[in-house]
């Protein structure tokens, strides 16, 4: 029961913020009706404008709705793509197709021409968030991208830089100032931010304003893959009126919330923190909301993304809404079967493409390498770069992902929904592979090559980076990486009962041919998300892997009080199944490596023991590579703590020489 003190001390605390509430909001409502009068005295000839709604995909093109603001503006900031030793690539977007778009450069400036195209696939639906407008039905969302070659620059030197777009009506929209520069020469120490799975989930945008806060501007950003959720929804990659959208989180331009219950007066008296009082049960206390920004990073430093299953769109369809559209995945080798070409002719890549899956708006909206194959054809799904020091391989390692569940309306990863049984084209044909990485495979053949390649023996850091985990404790690593087998369980008429998958762990594709690969070749560091947390395991030879992905939200560590969600014979008879021929692992790593405990200050049970992971929806972590002392630095931020300091809880060298 609390005491007399405690009790004067919350009944002043009430009476304080109370006061603090009502004249912030005093002082607020003042601002905001002077902002209004002003405003209308500047618009007064401006026509309004009320909620847009946009015309569905289906209509042509030129009566399609785009957005036409009263004031020309930007869609993005600049980012950076592609460095050279002397030259990079500036990239924009507007949702305007515009007359004029051009990069300002040096000083004095130097003006350079950028090349537009639109945008093919992005869209909106009734499950879009974009404030102001409405999309009741699949919708196309016309974007446009800028892209400009900077050349004649030199190694180790930034110059400013801005852009401008203009329309035919003489108005532009010209962004702030930020810097570029060529790729950086191998002597120079660089700090490049290790990240993925972003994903608008909440924890993001203050993820990567304490990057910025922690250690300023990075010199890269690697991110490997779940850049988004549904690839086509253009609001997901430039404008969710959450404030969680892609773009405005990496570029320091976004508003987010987060709240909490955590009463300090330090915190009370920043700017950042906002202050309501909301009635809580019979404490009553004063929930506290910090606005976080995101961080201004790919303005100035490069991104090299990777492919996740979040960037891989299934089926491609005119008017199903977007979610399930992403989901509709088919196995490529089936496409001939269910899709066959009208003239009965071969399929060609575009066709294969449309109705099994693809990664269309993903490669429209960045500027990737392109890799030539060993077989004379090209892709720019998987590549490999020099940036500095570091010599950087980026995989096309991932699947659909599917519910672990064996419930009989599931098509999920180990069985088919018991309703579609007799209608195979709509099967989901469980975790199927998106591109092939065993051995003998296109990219596994021209991984080979590349890591025989002078450019990757001599690189001090050799860093390869892919989506899927070969390690975690996270729950995606099971079942295994590999082919799923088809079982079909028939009655003695023949009746088809049930069908379900198999993936047997002897024929994981990532342990059995990519990791010993890469050891064999020395890499230093595999990098990957996927699971949403943070771990990290070293190899008997010292390879070492990491899981920077408790970015932006966790879905746990699957330790002895928290199994995966795998399936047992017997849950498999209660759900009209056959008995499961695999064993699927329940807890830790699957695959034989045991975590390592953080180095310098690891989270801890209750009871005081070390935890080997960080997994926490409050708890944001984030991993930076030092190439000035070949480290990489890992930091955690605990948002019901907003004034607390950033940790550094992880710290371990890349090995010179496995």
């Amino acid at each position: 029961m609390p005491g007399p003190y405690t009790s004067t001390k919350n009944t002043y605390r009430r009476f304080f913020h109370r006061q603090l509430f009502h004249r912030q909001f005093l002082l607020s409502a003042i601002a905001i009706l002077s902002a209004i009068s002003v405003l209308a005295m500047q618009l007064n000839n401006l026509p309004h404008r009320s909620a847009q709604i946009d015309q569905p995909f289906n209509q042509p093109a030129s009566s399609q709705s785009s957005l036409a603001p009263e004031f020309l503006s930007l869609l993005t900031d600049p980012f950076l793509q592609l460095p050279t030793d002397s030259s990079v690539q500036v990239v924009w977007f507007t949702e305007f197709e515009g007359t004029e778009h051009i990069v300002e450069y040096s000083d004095p400036p130097i003006q350079i021409a950028a090349v537009t195209t639109q945008l093919s696939r992005t869209r909106e639906d009734s499950d879009s968030r974009v404030q102001g407008r409405a999309f009741p039905e699949v919708t196309r969302r016309r974007i446009w991208r800028h892209e400009a070659t900077i050349p004649g620059l030199k190694p180790g030197f930034h110059l400013p830089y801005r852009v401008i777009s203009r329309d035919a009506s003489g108005q532009s929209a010209t962004s702030n100032r930020f810097t570029l520069a060529p790729n950086p020469p191998p002597d120079r120490p660089l700090k490049i931010l290790l990240t993925s799975d972003h994903q608008l989930k909440p924890m993001t945008p203050a993820n990567l304003q304490k990057v910025v806060e922690t250690v300023g501007r990075v010199d890269a950003v690697f991110f490997a893959g779940d850049l988004v959720n549904i690839p086509d929804r253009a609001s997901e990659w430039f404008d969710d009126a959450r404030g969680l959208a892609f773009f405005p989180g990496l570029q320091g331009r976004t508003r987010y919330a987060v709240e909490t219950s955590e009463i300090e007066t330090s915190e009370i008296e920043t700017s950042e923190i906002e202050t309501s009082e909301i009635g809580n049960g019979e404490n009553n206390q004063t929930p506290l909301s910090t606005i976080y920004t995101g961080g201004e990073l790919i303005q100035h430093a490069p991104i090299f993304p990777n492919i996740g299953n979040h960037e891989v769109m299934g089926r491609y369809a005119e008017k199903e809404k977007l979610d399930p559209q992403f989901a509709n995945t088919l196995p490529r080798d089936l496409v001939s079967r269910f899709y066959p070409t009208p003239d009965g002719g071969t399929p060609s890549q575009a066709w294969i493409a449309d109705h099994s899956y693809n990664t269309q708006t993903y490669e429209e909206i960045f500027s990737l390498p392109t890799t030539q194959l060993p077989d004379g054809g090209t892709t720019e799904q998987y590549y490999a770069v020099s940036f500095g020091n570091v010599r950087l391989i980026s995989l096309y390692v991932t699947q659909i992902w599917r519910s672990p569940s064996l419930a009989p309306n599931t098509q999920g990863r180990y069985r088919e929904r018991h309703t579609d049984l007799n209608n195979p084209e709509i099967w989901g044909y469980g975790q199927h592979i998106f591109e092939p990485i065993k051995a003998g495979s296109p990219q596994h053949q021209w991984l080979q090559q590349e890591l025989a390649k002078d450019e990757f023996k001599n690189a001090k850091y050799k860093v390869v980076m892919l989506h899927h985990p070969p390690h975690t404790l996270g729950g995606n690593i099971v079942p295994a990486f590999t082919d799923p087998i088809l079982v079909e369980n028939r009655a003695a008429d023949g009746t088809l009962k049930s069908v379900q998958y198999e993936y047997p762990k002897e024929k994981d594709y990532l342990i059995r041919d990519l990791v010993p690969l890469l050891e064999s070749a020395g890499v230093q560091l595999v990098f990957y998300g996927h699971s949403h947390l943070w771990n990290r395991f070293v190899s008997p030879s010292g390879m070492n892997f990491l899981e920077t992905s408790n970015v932006g939200n966790s879905y746990g560590a699957h330790l002895t009080d928290n199994p995966r969600g795998v399936p047992t014979n017997e849950a498999a008879v209660e759900a009209g199944l056959l008995p499961f021929e695999q064993t699927y692992s329940a807890l830790g790593n699957p695959n034989g490596l045991q975590p390592v405990i953080p180095t310098l200050s690891p989270l801890t049970t209750d009871s005081g023991e070390p935890l080997p992971y960080i997994a926490s929806n409050d708890i944001t972590s984030f991993s930076i590579l030092d190439t000035g002392n070949g480290t990489i630095s890992s930091y955690y931020f605990d948002l019901r703590k907003p004034k607390s300091a950033v940790v550094r809880f992880d710290e371990f060298a890349l090995a010179k020489d496995l």
